[in-house]
């Protein structure tokens, strides 16, 4: 095996133990590229240190920014993607070094012209001037992986083209190479909690990096995307040119807009940064707990906010799926955070891999209970992840907390998703928007899961919460997409089903007690909702439940439900 073959077996997939072979034979590679990273950063601390014995770190702030980037840029995809996920956190990193890292989003320095012509032509087999009646002279974007052109095609349309950076295979394996060998000598120093899993970290990076230069992959990605947004007015997701898409060249339509950073452009184009918030945030939402498919890399490069209000996404390299079981469980970790139910939510981190089932979790949620009230706050609006991960941290030391490699994912895509909002709102909290949709997921969820999570959250120690219903609904309330309507019509027809035997009878005991009927719960429960159900909006639910149940009559339907 030689660099050519490496750099030639385009569709095959991250191999740590082929990788690991492969530089076994050849160490003094790695020692060279090691070399040149510790150095690199050598001079950059000691840089930072001179300015700190001379007094002059304010003086030289800037230009030290300005090395810092350079320094990534120099170092090559790997560590521009790590300067990437940095220049999404604006609470972790500071206004100066910020302002810099953010230029490596679609601002590095682009390869040679004449050769990404020449790899389009190789690639789609076919001329320039036989694909493209326009085609930019220069790229319009450069990033880690590939750059941008703008064109439009023969037939008219108007196009991006994403031509990938000649020779990435083999620099990838290499700074994978090393990260998975430093990985495996720094795992057993450190505790067992955080060794663990280490290198499943890498390799899963690994993945979806190698899955990310194949553009044939990031296309079908594109298309699963779009084929699950396909009913949401508000998100946009460019369509696919097969016929001009290879390995290495993507061709896909061109997307005008604003990048979420640029708050002024979005302002001045008369979008409102709030309500764009809302949809960002709401759509990483969906993706983790509906569609299960989401997007692994959503850093303001990839994300812009469109004129007629909506939000797109135009990079689909990185992405994961999920199974069902960890949604279901990850609606109700989020459920058991708000209603600070400690002893649940350590039960979700068992199900979810961060601990393991023989984990005695007795003396974890007194601790779960301390770091996350503290976090919290008095208030569930104060919550937000920067603060959850800085006390986190302390559990990871104490307790066998350990991160899955899969959500190493999931934690970088949310957390950076917070990092954009904050970025156009420093106010930000991610849970104003967040519980109203789960919420009105829990309410409105026409799945049998959901719905045994409803109950779940409404009964305790089978008696049923009538303060938790009111949040429910007050906090789904302050979701615009939120109708009590549809909401009250999903509900009775479940109660009058064979499937809320179990709810109706649960009812009735919450409403009666040593057999007399309550009328102030009755009233408690009709507050709830008759802001909402004037007598018309009432008597559509009622039609609607009926003609449901027409098939069993009028006189099957109350006996049943009382039944």
């Amino acid at each position: 095996m030689n660099e050519k073959t490496l750099t030639q077996q385009e569709n095959r997939r991250y191999d740590p133990k082929a990788i690991a072979r492969y530089y076994g034979y050849r160490p003094w590679l790695a020692w060279a590229r090691a070399i040149k990273i510790i150095w690199s950063f050598a001079v950059f601390i000691l840089s930072l240190k001179w300015d700190e014995w001379q007094n002059q770190e304010e003086q030289n702030k800037f230009k030290r920014a300005i090395q810092l980037r350079q320094l990534l840029t120099r170092l090559g995809p790997t560590f521009i993607k790590v300067g990437q996920a940095l220049s999404t956190r604006p609470d972790l990193v500071r206004k100066d070094y910020l302002d810099e890292l953010v230029k490596l989003q679609d601002q590095l320095p682009p390869f040679d012209n004449a050769l990404a012509y020449k790899i389009i032509e190789s690639e789609l087999e076919r001329s320039i001037d036989e694909i493209f009646s326009e085609l930019s002279p220069s790229p319009v974007a450069a990033a880690s992986l590939g750059q941008v052109y703008r064109g439009r095609l023969i037939s008219g349309e108007e196009v991006a083209v994403k031509v990938q950076r000649p020779n990435l295979r083999p620099s990838l394996t290499l700074d994978l190479y090393l990260l998975r060998w430093a990985a495996g000598w720094l795992g057993p120093w450190l505790p067992l909690n955080l060794g663990h899993d280490l290198t499943m970290i890498v390799d899963e990076f690994g993945t979806k990096l190698f899955e990310e230069i194949d553009y044939i992959n990031e296309a079908r990605n594109a298309e699963k995307f779009a084929n699950n947004f396909r009913d949401d007015l508000q998100v946009k997701v460019p369509g696919i040119y097969w016929r001009y898409t290879n390995t290495h060249v993507l061709t896909l339509e061109w997307i005008n807009g604003y990048k979420l950073t640029q708050t002024n452009s979005i302002r001045e184009a008369g979008l409102d940064p709030e309500r764009i918030i809302q949809i960002g945030v709401t759509a990483g939402l969906q993706q983790l707990l509906e569609h299960g498919f989401f997007h692994a890399d959503p850093h303001p490069g990839n994300l812009f906010a469109v004129p007629d209000g909506r939000m797109a996404y135009i990079d689909f390299g990185m992405m994961d799926q999920l199974h069902e079981t960890t949604k279901e469980t990850l609606v109700d970790a989020l459920v058991h955070v708000v209603n600070k139910e400690y002893d649940e939510l350590a039960q979700d981190f068992v199900k979810l891999g961060f601990l393991t089932p023989d984990t005695d979790i007795r003396p974890i949620i007194p601790a779960l209970e301390t770091v996350l009230d503290n976090a919290i706050g008095k208030n569930v609006g104060d919550f937000n992840l920067k603060t959850i991960t800085d006390h986190f941290s302390e559990l990871m030391y104490e307790y066998p907390f350990r991160i899955p490699a899969q959500f190493a994912l999931i934690i970088r895509s949310v957390v950076t998703q917070e990092g954009i909002a904050l970025s156009l709102n420093p106010q930000f909290k991610l849970v104003e928007v967040a519980y109203p949709y789960v919420a009105r997921r829990l309410l409105t969820g026409e799945s049998p899961a959901l719905r045994r999570r409803l109950l779940n959250v409404l009964f305790k120690d089978g008696k049923f919460q009538w303060h938790r219903l009111e949040n429910l609904i007050a906090i789904a309330r302050t979701d615009s997409n939120f109708d009590v309507l549809p909401t009250a019509q999903l509900g009775l027809q479940y109660l009058l089903s064979d499937e809320g035997k179990f709810l109706r009878r649960q009812l009735v005991l919450a409403l009666t007690e040593d057999d007399r009927l309550h009328t102030e719960e009755v009233q408690r429960l009709w507050d709830l909702v008759k802001d909402d159900l004037k007598p018309t909006r009432l008597l559509n639910v009622a039609i609607g439940v009926l003609t449901d149940f027409s098939r069993d009559g009028v006189a099957a339907i109350l006996p049943r439900a009382l039944k």
